[in-house]
Parts: C-alpha cells; structure tokens; sequence
C-alpha cells in the first residue's frame, strides 16, 4: 500500500469518527478541507484540481427535486393530502397504521424523499399514535421503515444519490465484464429490493412486538375519525397546480421510456427534459418549480430555507473526498480490507453490516453510501459476485438502523411521541431495535441478495 493511499484511507477513517461523534458538525466541509490536503500533499493534485471534484450534475438534481417538494410542502399541500388520507380509515382504526405507511410510501417514492417525508409526517404519526393508543414504539417502525423503503425511488434523493454513484460506475463494471443493462431498469430493482427489506424487518416487527394484538383490540374501539384526524379545507386553486406538476413530473419520468410515447418525445423534447436520451428530474423539477413560483403557488425564500443544505453539502462533501481517496489509491486498499472477509455470496452480509454499523452513528445517505458504493466494481473484480446485489446490500444495510434515536429519524419520531409516553423507555427501546437491526439487515442481505440473488 503506498503512502498516499494509506493517508487517504486514514483520512476517511478519521472524517467518517467526526460524523459519528459530532453531529452538529457537517462532515461535508471537513470532507473537502481533507480532501484537499490529501491531494495537495500526498496524491500531487492541486487543491483547485480537488475543487472541481465537486458532483455538480448531483448537485443540481437534488437542489431541483427538493425545491419543487419543497413547494408542495411549504404551500400546505401535502399537509392537506395527508389528512385526507387518514381520513379514508373511517370508523376502522386498525387501518390507520396500513394507510399511515402506505401514505409514507407513496409521498417518499414520487419525489421528497425519506427525510422530508419523516419530518413532514413524523409529528401527524405520533400524534395519531397517541390517539388511538397505539405504541409510539410500534409507529416509528412503520414510519422509518416506509420512508427508508421507498427512499430509493429515482427521482427521490436518496435514490438519486445512488443511481449517480451506480452511473458513475457503470462504463468500468461494462470493461470487466459485469455490464449493469438498462440502469433505469436497475433503479427499479434497487428500489424493490430496499421495499422487501425495509416491509420484512420493520413490518415483522410491528406485528411480532405488539403490533398484532393491538390490532385485535381496536375490534370494541368506539373512536371516530374526527378525533384522529379533523376534516381539512378543501384544495386551493395555487395546490391543485401544485398537486399537478408533481404528477406531472412523476409522468414525464416515467412516459419517455415506454415506445409508444416515442414520437412525442423527440430529441429536441428529450433536449429539453434531460441529456436527450432520458429524463432529467432535476432538470424537469426546476422547470415545473418556476412555473409555479410564476403562478404564485408558492414563496421562493421560504421554499429555500426548508431545503436540506446539510444533506446536499454532506453529499458533495464525500463525494469530493471518495474521488481524491480513489485517485490517491485508498479506494483500492479498502476493498482489499474488505475481501479478505468476503465470498461472493457473504460480501452482501458483510457490507450489510459494516454499513449498518457505521450507519448507526452517522449520515446513511450524506456519508454511508458515497463512501461504500464507489467500492463495488473494484469488489466485483477481486471478489466476484453481482454488483447490483452489492448495491441493494449497501443501500439496504444503512438505512435499516435509521430507528435508532441517535440517527435523524428516530430521534424526530422520539421527540413527537405523545405525551404519556415514557420517553427514557422509547429511547432505550429504540436504541436496541435500531442496534439489533445492523445484524437482521446483514442477514438480509446475505439471503436475498446473496444466496436468492434476488
């Protein structure tokens, strides 16, 4: 291992304990600043040269898909979808924590993301939770576990984060030998494969820990609708045109891929929408977004002040460092640490884990993913193996312990529980469950990625 690699992976080492140990802190600016020493010093390069490493195409699609929901948020759009689909339980309160997840899974998958969706829904979950009596325990997992589940949608930005990451990857895995096919299609499947994993650990333990019986009560429950969730006001003019362009840009996603679409969706259309081939959802999300700012549907300052600047600079952040570390070697020794532990078929566990892990302290999109996913063509190579079943394990191992109190989700569920709630119990309770889950995800990924291959 020469000295530079072995520099930059201490260098990622140490940037990775600062996230765990010091969450006010964002790695994203002490990512860059190591980045820049390492180059400058060990690898040769420049630190402007450092600079340019910056994602700018990833940059610009999140700041897009998050301006655009974030519209729909801010405006009271999405406060008011929410409420109305509560409300479809009726008199039946043993639906209300199906429709609170799928509710989640839908809003996450067509565009915000899983943290904007848990802190948008987190404090109507716990408040319903304390309403119908249901444990605040039990609501987090189904909270959590749909946000993560469905966090890797494509035009989400956690599932933006991987596809870049998965595109960046894409010509070296083609020139050994492992082509990824159609990397839409692959978004897809990372997607199922996330939703399985979250629905089996966090759905199974909604009705093994009490979940189930609570159901079974909720037989003699005399509670209405109105008590758990008042009637909104109907939909203003300015979110029916908000509701719209979200449709509508979940429709241009999708509508260009299939043939029949094709002779709309001409080059100079295709120009317009993305790289002219396929879509662009950070292009196509700041062309609606202006619309709407142009119909007054929503307040620029106000929809830029609910952005989430930390993630987006965290991202950048590594994404910078994870590039000179490649340039300087340390990527290489990493997976070589790696593949002394692992077959083709366990390295999905043991990524599962060690993401896991690592994940229980720290950023599982901002500072998780950027660091292991660039690890897959050269695992592939010394390894073996299927690289998308890498992926899903990586994906999958870091968020599954996001319902530990210590990472952003659990502590937002904690905070909202209900008042009669003990909260030093939930804490604890939640502490184990999140820690416990680094090893049910490591099994699931050795499974179903790795022995199933699905």
């Amino acid at each position: 291992m020469s000295i530079a690699a072995f520099v930059s992976l201490l260098g990622i080492v140490i940037v990775v304990g600062i996230s765990m140990y010091n969450e006010e802190l964002n790695v994203g600016v002490v990512a860059i600043a190591f980045a820049i020493l390492i180059g400058a010093v060990f690898a040769g390069i420049p630190a402007s040269k450092v600079l340019q490493s910056w994602p700018i195409d990833l940059f610009m699609i999140l700041s897009g898909v998050t301006f655009l929901f974030g519209i729909a948020t801010t405006n009271g759009t999405m406060d008011k979808v929410t409420a109305n689909s509560i409300r479809l339980a009726g008199g039946n309160t043993a639906l209300i924590p199906f429709i609170v997840f799928a509710l989640i899974t839908v809003i996450t998958t067509i565009g915000p993301g899983n943290i904007a969706t848990v802190t948008l829904m987190a404090p109507v979950a716990m408040a319903i939770a304390g309403r119908i009596k249901l444990s605040a325990f039990l609501m987090t997992l189904l909270v959590v576990g749909a946000a993560n589940g469905a966090a890797f949608s494509p035009i989400a930005p956690t599932g933006i984060i991987s596809q870049f990451f998965v595109t960046k990857m894409a010509p070296e895995m083609a020139a050994i030998g492992k082509p990824l096919g159609d990397l839409d299609v692959m978004a897809w499947r990372v997607y199922l494969d996330c939703e399985l994993a979250q629905m089996i650990g966090n759905m199974g333990g909604f009705f093994l820990l009490g979940g189930a019986a609570w159901m079974i009560q909720q037989k003699h429950s005399t509670l209405s609708i109105d008590e758990v969730a008042a009637k909104p006001e109907p939909f203003t003019t300015h979110q029916w045109m908000t509701l719209g362009a979200v449709l509508l840009l979940v429709l241009l996603v999708i509508l260009p891929g299939l043939s029949i679409m094709k002779p709309i969706f001409t080059p100079t259309v295709m120009n317009v929408l993305g790289n002219g081939k396929a879509p662009n959802v950070g292009a196509l999300s700041f062309i609606l977004a202006t619309v709407l700012l142009v119909l007054n549907a929503g307040d620029s300052k106000t929809v830029v002040r609910s952005m989430p600047w930390s993630v987006i600079i965290m991202v950048g952040g590594m994404g910078i460092l994870i590039e000179i570390m490649d340039k300087a070697g340390g990527l290489g020794a990493l997976v070589d640490i790696i593949a002394t532990v692992s077959g083709p078929v366990t390295v999905t566990g043991v990524l599962g884990f060690v993401t896991g892990i690592i994940s229980a302290y720290s950023s599982s999109s901002g500072v998780v993913m950027p660091m292991f996913l660039p690890l897959v063509p050269g695992l592939v190579k010394v390894v073996g193996g299927d690289p998308v079943a890498m992926i899903s394990s990586i994906n999958v191992g870091s968020h599954m312990v996001d319902t530990s109190p210590l990472s952003l989700f659990g502590a937002v569920c904690l905070a909202c529980a209900a008042a009669h709630e003990d909260k030093g119990k939930l804490f604890r309770k939640l502490l184990i469950w999140g820690f416990s889950m680094s090893v049910v995800g490591a099994l699931l990924c050795y499974v179903f990625f790795g022995l199933l291959g699905l």
